[in-house]
């Protein structure tokens, strides 16, 4: 990949990183940094890269940095204290934000899960991108995207969530 190319892919790609990172980890900070690193590492790997391998490439790269940072947190997390958990937070009437309350139930879904429905729904990759995205099968990543949709379907649908 040339130089040129790297810029290329910077420009088409990196919004793209950044929204399904947030979505993932839900901290501008922490997408900022990832998305930075990524590209760090295509720089560093042009020349191995095809450029219309490219994307793929990027968003592989984005997804192993961020299970990295997910799994370095959790290792941290375990070593602290964990408080108690209370149990389900219901919201007031005067609540009315949709995007917050699907948010909310995307942070539920297992990280696997939620990757993959972000990577099918908002992103638009297929089962077979998907796949070589995240190192499943095909199958893998139907079951998994199933699950997750039964779950959102379930979870939206409760009365809890809605009140």
């Amino acid at each position: 990949m040339t130089a040129a190319e790297y810029n290329c892919c910077v420009d088409e790609h990196a919004d793209g990183v950044y929204r399904f990172v947030l979505k993932n980890i839900r901290s501008e900070d922490k997408a900022r940094d990832i998305v930075q690193e990524v590209f760090a590492r295509v720089w560093q790997k042009a020349r191995d890269i095809e450029f219309s391998r490219s994307k793929s490439y990027i968003f592989t790269a984005a997804y192993h940095t961020m299970i990295d940072m997910i799994r370095k947190e959790q290792h941290e997390v375990l070593t602290a204290e964990i408080p108690e958990y209370s149990g389900f937070t219901t919201l007031g009437p005067e609540y009315s934000d949709i995007h917050e309350i699907l948010d909310e139930a995307l942070e539920r879904l297992p990280a696997i899960q939620r990757s993959v429905l972000l990577l099918r729904d908002y992103e638009g990759y297929s089962y077979n991108e998907i796949g070589e995205i995240t190192g499943l099968n095909e199958s893998q990543v139907k079951v998994y995207i199933y699950r997750a949709r039964m779950f959102l379907k379930n979870y939206l649908v409760s009365i809890d969530t809605l009140i």
